[in-house]
């Protein structure tokens, strides 16, 4: 899922650590068990790619920042009863390498990453510009 906003930052423990103060993208990354080699770069393309900022620009064209926090919860199923399962989320000892990966290529292109803690409880703290929101799926 990917937000357009102004700033954003993560914090655990009462510690930010990890910020964009300008405007750029908030993603928050959920891994599932059939992603592989060939979604992390397709994700990191996209998401550098992506043409979403103010008059059509994306990070690639004007530098914007990006927050990246895992978000294993983007593959909760609330379909059923009123308690989600999370079976389709893949566990973290398959998506923390995926997420470190998609961080990667994204420094790699060229993009200015922050990030959450893998697996941490995180607070995190952001304004939506537009609003927009999106969400990819390849």
């Amino acid at each position: 899922m990917i937000q357009r906003v102004l700033w954003a930052n993560v914090t655990v423990g009462g510690e930010v650590v990890g910020s964009i103060g300008e405007p750029g993208l908030l993603v928050y990354l959920g891994v599932t068990h059939d992603d592989g080699p060939e979604d992390i770069t397709w994700t990191a393309r996209k998401i550098w790619e992506l043409r979403v900022l103010r008059d059509e620009k994306s990070a690639s064209d004007v530098g914007a920042p990006i927050l990246v926090v895992s978000q294993f919860t983007l593959y909760g199923d609330a379909r059923k009863g009123r308690r989600p399962t999370w079976l389709a989320a893949a566990p973290g000892a398959v998506s923390e390498p995926v997420y470190d990966a998609v961080c990667a290529e994204l420094e790699r292109l060229g993009a200015r990453v922050a990030r959450g803690v893998f697996g941490a409880d995180m607070r995190v703290e952001s304004v939506n510009d537009g609003p927009v929101t999106l969400i990819l799926e390849r």
